[in-house]
């Protein structure tokens, strides 16, 4: 029980060191939430910026984001671009639902990866 109690710990540690670095650099005065983090992210897959993005868009891009991190685990891979540049990925196996506070873990983890590779890479 005290390991879980660990990660957690980390994981929420993490998880705000994340939201920090973005909110910080976004130059904003409060934190980000998952979707807007899972919106930048698919900016940043997509590779380019608009002022205004349509609610489709918002939408495709954070399902680009969901993909990209789902990736790290093999439930997607990326097949390559369309036409118009986005960004498309395969899905190679299910994602077993597992109850919301599970998945939101699961996906600040990824976010937390995401955010680890792309410092690594600057």
């Amino acid at each position: 029980m005290e390991k879980t109690v660990t990660e957690n710990w980390e994981l929420d540690f993490e998880w705000l060191k994340v939201r920090h670095l973005v909110k910080d650099s976004l130059k904003r005065d409060t934190l980000p939430d998952m979707n807007a983090i899972l919106f930048l992210i698919g900016i940043q897959e997509l590779g380019r910026w608009k002022a205004n993005f349509t609610k489709e868009e918002k939408q495709d891009l954070m399902h680009i984001a969901v993909c990209r991190l789902l990736s790290y685990d093999g439930y997607y891979e990326f097949e390559g671009r369309d036409a118009d540049g986005w960004p498309h990925y395969k899905a190679l196996k299910p994602y077993k639902d597992k109850g919301v506070k599970e998945q939101e873990e699961f996906l600040k983890m990824k976010v937390i990866q995401y955010f680890r590779d792309w410092e690594a890479e600057g």
